[in-house]
């Protein structure tokens, strides 16, 4: 069983769900992302999905696409992301980590050394945003080979015929876009997300999890109490702009404050 499955069935026997926390590599600076990762588990996630930085991050709003500018321009690559997962690996062998970006960079280094060096660091998932389900003869034969789940995007305007082609291929879990944009976007309909995921759940066993438009701990709950799990990222990476020139405990402080009211509000009867 992959480290995601164990952590969805541990989460389904405590009747708890998922909170996953997304943070750019690199952002503000390198030194900063490893002691954020540690940080984030400590106030409540199940799962870190980490940023691999890019420069035309086109899915990713202004907060998020900022946080690439920064963390390229301190000098982190694709390799240092690896290099952070290692280092996560050394104290922490529980918790999964996906790698979340674009297929460029994963191109420029080569499928096969990519996938090579993600498992040997200690990743456990990846999701390609700009790579179509039937479009991943490439990459995706190599990742599951190599015991990486595969997790793709699902979206208010998919149409069943694509969610269908999607499941066949999918792994992990179903990442499911709530609003129709980029991320950063304030408002999400719960009513809608659910209604859109009870109608998935009849066609995938997978964990179904809901990002986009997530930024207070209210919202987590309510989106908890019908998803597997909720993922946050712009709000985070806003507190991480806020506090870039601080050191990386105070950032790391800052951002698990919010993460820790997301966790509460989420596990609140």
């Amino acid at each position: 069983m992959s480290r995601i499955a164990a952590t969805f069935d541990r989460l389904n026997s405590q009747g708890r769900k998922a909170l996953i926390p997304f943070v750019t590599a690199g952002d503000p600076r390198p030194d900063v992302t490893l002691p954020l990762m540690h940080a984030l588990v400590e106030a409540g996630a199940d799962v870190i999905e980490l940023g691999m930085p890019f420069s035309d991050p086109m899915a990713d709003g202004p907060a998020i696409q900022l946080a690439n500018e920064r963390a390229l321009g301190n000098g982190m690559t694709l390799r240092k992301t690896l290099q952070i997962v290692t280092e996560f690996r050394r104290t922490n062998s529980e918790t999964p980590v996906v790698l979340m970006g674009y297929l460029n960079p994963v191109e420029w280094m080569g499928y096969e050394a990519f996938v090579g060096l993600a498992a040997e660091a200690g990743v456990d998932g990846l999701l390609m945003v700009d790579m179509p389900p039937e479009e991943g003869g490439g990459l995706v034969p190599l990742a599951k080979a190599a015991g990486l789940d595969l997790i793709y995007l699902v979206t208010p305007t998919t149409t069943h015929e694509r969610f269908n082609a999607i499941v066949e291929r999918a792994t992990g879990w179903i990442y499911y876009v709530s609003l129709k944009g980029i991320t950063g976007a304030k408002t999400l309909n719960v009513e809608e997300v659910e209604q859109k995921l009870d109608w998935m759940r009849q066609h995938t066993d997978l964990p179904i999890c809901v990002g986009f438009g997530i930024s207070d701990g209210e919202t987590a709950a309510r989106v908890a109490k019908v998803a597997s799990g909720v993922i946050v990222g712009s709000a985070l990476v806003r507190i991480v702009e806020a506090q870039q020139s601080k050191g990386a405990d105070e950032i790391s402080s800052q951002v698990s404050q919010l993460l820790g009211d997301m966790r509460s509000a989420m596990d609140r009867p």
